[in-house]
């Protein structure tokens, strides 16, 4: 397989398990020749494998060549003018549809001007594309955004209805269009609405789209107020692989960063990370000074360096996650819950056993919340509040994490004792 656009995943060997992910998008995307596929979208925090998912679809259908033309675009948290961005997605697109064409993969990776665009689309018989150029120059220079805009986002949609062709739309972080694209060139007034672009747009059976979104509350309200009706039908990313693959996770992450790793530790790294590839990937890489991951003290030491630290990969990608999902409401009832809710994720909790069991002093109707189950922020939470809450609320005990590993890792060996402990036979431990 052909891999014209990069993977953020880095070496595609990397990419381990997700079959049922791939087999639900397989059977979605099998009917979109038929004009049978409604568009969807795949929900999860970071760091869940949404986007190497959805960059690993657009290689595969761009290396089958089939009757289906991947498109890809990934909304950064940046601010952009909507001029400027229905540009880039005009380009972006079309860019990939020439690569496509003409089985030539450098366009996906530096995308065409317009000036190029035109000519290729002149030179190949595409009038529609030459046209839109022309219309995208046009409105740019008039200052007509909305009708600027309404070219650039619609074009595969009409592309594909006007010639009986079949597009892919993935957009990478849909969230982020609500929130960074401006009316103004200086940046002032963000259009909220631009979600409303796909309202009818991703009814389209001849471009359906398949979205992704880091901050789940946050996307599915979006949704809920621009694409009502059930537009997008969701999928909850698991951030976990089943232990098994995410044993064959350590072992690939090792081998890739030419990190000695021994079986018996290699268990208890993906324990200790919970089967979770970002979390596992963050350890074998760690800077953690004197990092020793053939032993159990070694094991625990760089796992705790990986929460603990705030300079870490896992703590700063995690920290700007929970800052961003604090951003409203910074108070320390809102950390307690949510901090509860983490540690208790087995179970469901009313306002009112939250009230009593933190003793919250707040009412019952002030308690809105969403629980993300989540092993792996759990943690993160614990490190970063659980002493903060204890300063307003001393019957708050913090925990030794380092013991809480060391505990876990002696559970693992209880379960496995019965069992000669074996590692992957291709494993670094055994090189």
């Amino acid at each position: 397989m052909q891999h014209p656009l990069p993977e953020s995943i880095g070496d595609p060997d990397l990419l381990v398990g997700r079959d049922k992910e791939f087999n639900l998008l397989d059977q979605w995307i099998g009917r979109i020749p038929k004009r049978l596929s409604k568009s969807r979208v795949l929900l999860g925090r970071r760091k869940s494998g949404k986007t190497a998912i959805v960059q690993r679809i657009f290689n595969r259908l761009w290396s089958e060549n089939g009757p289906v033309i991947p498109f890809y675009i990934q909304i950064s948290e940046k601010n952009m003018w909507l001029a400027d961005f229905a540009v880039e997605f005009f380009c972006r697109f079309a860019s990939q549809f020439i690569a496509f064409e003409t089985r030539d993969a450098y366009p996906v990776r530096a995308p065409l001007g317009l000036k190029q665009i035109k000519e290729w689309a002149v030179s190949n018989s595409s009038p529609l594309l030459a046209t839109d150029v022309d219309a995208i120059f046009e409105h740019k220079e008039s200052g007509s955004l909305d009708l600027l805009w309404g070219v650039a986002s619609s074009c595969p949609h009409r592309l594909a209805s006007a010639f009986d062709r079949r597009f892919l739309v993935i957009i990478d972080e849909f969230q982020n269009t609500g929130e960074y694209i401006y009316m103004d060139e200086n940046h002032q007034f963000v259009d909220k609405t631009i979600p409303g672009t796909w309202h009818d747009l991703s009814e389209s059976k001849y471009a359906p789209i398949l979205v992704t979104g880091s901050y789940v509350g946050w996307l599915i309200n979006i949704i809920d107020t621009y694409l009502e009706a059930g537009r997008l039908k969701r999928k909850f990313i698991n951030p976990y692989l089943s232990p098994e693959n995410g044993l064959i996770s350590v072992y690939k992450y090792a081998e890739c960063f030419d990190q000695f790793v021994s079986n018996e530790a290699a268990l208890q790294i993906n324990h200790l990370c919970g089967s979770d590839p970002f979390f596992i990937s963050c350890v074998i890489q760690s800077d953690f000074d004197g990092k020793d991951l053939t032993t159990e003290d070694g094991v625990v030491n760089a796992v705790h360096h990986e929460i603990a630290d705030r300079e870490s990969e896992m703590s700063m990608t995690w920290g700007e996650y929970i800052e961003l999902s604090l951003k409203r409401i910074n108070t320390v009832n809102s950390k307690h819950i949510m901090l509860h809710l983490s540690k208790h994720a087995d179970r469901e909790w009313t306002p009112r056993e939250l009230k009593q069991k933190l003793g919250l002093d707040i009412d019952e109707n002030e308690i809105d919340y969403k629980g993300l189950t989540d092993g792996t922020l759990a943690l993160i939470l614990r490190h970063r509040f659980e002493k903060e809450i204890a300063t307003y609320q001393p019957d708050v005990k913090p925990t030794d994490m380092k013991q809480n590993f060391h505990e876990e890792i002696q559970r693992l060996k209880k379960e496995l004792s019965p069992k000669k402990i074996k590692g992957d036979p291709n494993g670094p431990a055994n090189h």
